[in-house]
């Protein structure tokens, strides 16, 4: 552990999360499932026959973090400026292929490290084989998308409508059809807009197959009601140790999908990215503005992406058992003035009106520590 930072999740067996063994797999430079660590994706938003678009919001998505972001390709146009946009970025791209098998080919030739495919509308065996040929080829991993909106009209005669049963049939019957072509590098999801649905999905088939899992609720809603409904059914699947990458289905900017998913992965205890800032709801005690100070606090560290927490608490009630638990704090206490804390102990006083400044000072000085310290890490280990 990084010397001066606070770490309060070791041995502690109820903060345990158990993760659900399967094979690795790779999606261009990134790896998915096994010990890997659980990637957070989003999809562009753009028409993607607008290659300056697309590329412009693709640096947006990896500047939020993002490990992997999904391209849609429903037309020649849109395959025909992969190749501009698949070169100019950093991140793996996923080609999202529904109806057109040719497009799914298209994106491989011109660089997807991935492509999404939908058994429900992408056409028969044949077809499904061809793309096979196209991921291996050239380097592609894929992924079975199965949705509860676009089922093979065979199994909703079966099953008589969208249900858990029908969405893992679907995608166990075309996961075959990739193993019986000795192709193993894939991933499946199963999403419903019904959390109930997808979570009763995503336990059937954890236990089914040994392939990594993509995790959704699809058309989840707005940011706010789409983030609850979200944080409710792919947490409950976290927590149960099932999913190996995400993807926050919003309808808001892409950035805010990569927002939620870390968000949600850190309040787990998966994986840490950025400052997580404690803050109390405040109340009549608060010494300072809280609402306002963790508003303008959110913005201006947005920009670290090194792990480190941070409590911002209105008044000495609880400020300073908090303050004992996160590297850095502050806590509100009368006169205009409170206490920072760093390491979990009180160190000095600041006044209320230059406490945001001086705690981005303390927060950029502690990440360029710790950033230091790994590198000198990795060099020692060398």
């Amino acid at each position: 552990m990084v010397r001066g930072m606070q770490d309060h999740t070791q041995v502690r067996p109820w903060r345990t999360i158990q993760r659900r063994e399967c094979r690795k797999i790779r999606v261009g430079s990134v790896e998915v499932g096994g010990d890997a660590p659980i990637t957070v994706q989003s999809m562009t938003n753009t028409l993607t026959a607008d290659a300056d678009a697309t590329i412009a919001q693709i640096r947006q998505l990896e500047e939020a973090g993002a490990d992997i972001v999904r391209v849609s390709c429903p037309d020649v146009e849109s395959t025909a400026a992969f190749s501009t946009i698949a070169k100019a970025v950093n991140v793996p791209l996923v080609a999202d292929i529904h109806f057109h098998y040719k497009r799914a080919i298209e994106a491989a030739k011109a660089g997807a490290a991935c492509l999404r495919i939908n058994p429900g509308n992408i056409g028969g065996e044949q077809r499904i084989k061809d793309v096979i040929q196209a991921a291996r080829d050239y380097g592609c991993s894929m992924r079975i998308g199965v949705n509860a909106g676009s089922l093979e009209k065979e199994l909703l005669e079966k099953y008589g409508e969208p249900c858990p049963d029908a969405m893992v049939e679907s995608a166990l019957s075309h996961a075959r059809i990739l193993q019986d072509h000795d192709f193993h590098e894939f991933k499946i999801s199963v999403k419903a807009s019904d959390l109930f649905m997808t979570v009763a999905a995503y336990q059937q088939l954890a236990d089914a197959i040994d392939c990594p899992l993509h995790l959704g609720i699809t058309e989840a809603g707005a940011l706010r009601t789409g983030t609850v409904k979200s944080a409710i059914g792919m947490g409950s699947l976290l927590w149960a140790g099932i999913g190996d990458t995400i993807r926050v289905s919003l309808a808001a900017d892409p950035v805010e999908e990569i927002k939620v998913g870390f968000d949600m992965l850190k309040s787990l205890g998966l994986r840490h990215r950025g400052v997580n800032i404690i803050a109390c709801p405040s109340c009549a005690r608060q010494g300072f503005n809280v609402i306002k100070t963790v508003e303008t606090l959110e913005a201006r560290l947005a920009h670290v992406a090194t792990p480190l927490s941070l409590s911002i608490i209105g008044c000495v009630v609880n400020g300073p058992g908090e303050a004992l638990m996160t590297d850095l704090g502050f806590t509100g206490g009368g006169k205009g003035s409170g206490m920072i804390y760093v390491s979990g102990k009180p160190d000095h006083k600041m006044d209320n009106d230059a406490m945001v400044d001086h705690i981005v000072e303390l927060v950029e000085a502690r990440a360029a520590q710790i950033e230091a310290e790994k590198a000198q890490g990795l060099e020692a280990a060398e």
